[in-house]
């Protein structure tokens, strides 16, 4: 069996239907804080799938499940995630996010299982010296979330070194989309993300979209990201997960879609697929905020076989047909 730690949540969940649907068992371990039972319900009408409510923050409730449960690896995604609420709150999300990833490799340890698939993040780079950006580019985080990625990636190794937990870390860019039959979709409360967020305008009449920054160093002066499918970082998972069983050693992987898009492209973009016009307010850049980040995806393909399939419209497209099926 696997064990997902936040498959409730946005990523998590889209992985777990991926590897339902290619015939996996599943244990997924949340809390629920950020993720919807609603989700996990899902789910379970897709595969076999063992749902526990607990939180990493309590060793015993994760160790608990490793003996309950024959576990063969891990894909782990629990974690806070929020860029800002990091620069304000940083002691929630260094508890939070390092100690747990302690008590699970520790209870990987205590209970003999070497392989753990671990969502990291582009935030690790920082500002960067150039794009696109590959797996050795400078590592100087700009907030706290990106930090606790990049100490957590650090531990990994180390992990390797003294107890041979084989590891594959996927540097997230910016992930959007839905899954395509729209069982399950971004559902995060508050609402973060770019891409949602402006899918939202369009169904509140009176809501303004927000952009932060318009005088950053690009194009037209707004943000520019790589927004990869969240299908095709479900499949990158299972990549990943099958990379250890073969292989057995620990590697790390950009995944993204080697090429970016403006915040000011991406609004246009939801225009398009909605045939909505959406009203917009600017607003000053946001703390933490890098100016241009996307992938080099090169090594991902040679080594991981694996390569973002989906654009950008696709993306949108099934963000917006999900969240109007909930209107």
């Amino acid at each position: 069996m696997i064990l997902i730690t936040g498959a409730a949540g946005y990523i998590g969940s889209h992985c777990a239907i991926h590897f339902l649907e290619k015939g996996n068992e599943l244990v997924i371990f949340d809390n629920l804080e950020n993720g919807h039972i609603e989700t996990i319900n899902e789910l379970k009408k897709i595969g076999k799938v063992s749902f526990i409510k607990g939180d990493l923050r309590n060793k015993e409730e994760i160790n608990n499940v490793f003996k309950t449960f024959k576990i063969e690896a891990v894909i782990h995604f629990a974690g806070y995630i929020q860029v800002e609420e990091s620069v304000k709150d940083p002691s929630k999300y260094y508890r939070n996010n390092i100690i747990g990833t302690l008590n699970l490799l520790d209870s990987m340890v205590e209970n003999g299982v070497k392989k753990i698939v671990f969502s990291s993040t582009c935030a690790i780079y920082g500002e960067p010296k150039y794009t696109p950006l590959d797996e050795n580019h400078p590592k100087n985080p700009l907030n706290p979330y990106g930090r606790t990625k990049l100490m957590i990636e650090n531990i990994l190794d180390d992990y390797d070194r003294a107890y041979g937990i084989k590891s594959i870390k996927l540097r997230y860019f910016n992930v959007a989309g839905a899954d395509s039959r729209l069982r399950i979709g971004e559902w995060h409360e508050p609402e973060t993300h770019l891409i949602p967020n402006i899918i939202k305008s369009v169904f509140e009449k009176d809501r303004v979209f927000k952009i932060y920054g318009t005088d950053y160093d690009t194009f037209d002066g707004t943000c520019i990201r790589d927004y990869v499918n969240v299908e095709d970082m479900a499949k990158a998972h299972l990549r990943a997960y099958l990379y250890l069983k073969e292989k057995s050693e620990s590697n790390i992987f950009n995944i993204g879609t080697a090429k970016g898009n403006s915040v000011k492209e991406v609004f246009e973009m939801v225009e398009h697929v909605t045939g909505k016009e959406i009203k917009v307010e600017m607003n000053p850049r946001r703390a933490g905020d890098a100016a241009i980040l996307y992938a080099d995806t090169k090594k991902a393909k040679n080594e991981l076989g694996w390569q973002g399939e989906k654009d950008l419209e696709t993306s949108i497209k099934t963000a917006y047909l999900w969240e109007k099926s909930k209107h």
